[in-house]
């Protein structure tokens, strides 16, 4: 059996925050909806009266993720979903103030839409205040994927601004771990963060 993708690991640590849950505590986003594949695992994973929020700048994005939510084959088993058109750097904005500090896992897929306009990058200028207000979001022992993308243009870039983020964090509020091949730097990896404090 080979490792998990970086993808499949990023479920992997979303699924087990919301799974222990589920219900009406099990709260999370999705910071970049893309093709909607992390928002469905999400809905999946909050289950039925769970809440899942899903953000993307692109309205075809948007359109793409509520098609593949639509195509579920057992849509009362997910748990309601807010698609937002808009900057993840805006998401405080959007969900309730009463959420805040609840949050079980926030997702960000890093870099463009695929199949989509690849000058519509995410950038460091966004990414990194949405990352902070992500961190505020989550619940005690939450946790923040992050999947970077380093082998597109401007993807090193941002992510070497989010791994000096992450790694700038105090060891007192968060915990941050790296999953990544090492044999090619130009490689998907992961950056996952789980919360230790308010």
């Amino acid at each position: 059996m080979g490792f998990l993708s970086v993808l499949s690991y990023a479920h992997k640590l979303a699924a087990e925050r919301l799974g222990s849950l589920g219900g009406p505590q099990a709260i999370a986003v999705d910071a970049t909806a893309g093709t909607g594949a992390d928002t469905l695992m999400l809905a999946q994973a909050a289950g039925a009266g769970g809440q899942v929020y899903s953000f993307d700048i692109q309205q075809q994005a948007l359109d793409r993720t509520s098609e593949r939510l639509g195509k579920y084959e057992y849509p009362d088993r997910l748990a309601r979903t807010e698609l937002v058109l808009d900057s993840h750097d805006r998401m405080k904005e959007h969900i309730p103030a009463e959420l805040h500090g609840r949050l079980q896992a926030v997702m960000f897929n890093l870099g463009y839409l695929p199949a989509g306009d690849t000058s519509v990058i995410t950038r460091p200028e966004s990414t990194l205040p949405a990352l902070t207000a992500a961190l505020e979001l989550l619940d005690v022992r939450g946790v923040l994927t992050i999947v970077l993308y380093p082998g597109h243009a401007g993807g090193a870039e941002e992510a070497e601004a989010v791994q000096q983020w992450a790694s700038s964090l105090p060891t007192t509020a968060a915990q941050c771990i790296i999953y990544r091949q090492l044999q090619r730097s130009d490689a998907p990896y992961l950056i996952a963060i789980e919360k230790k404090q308010l």
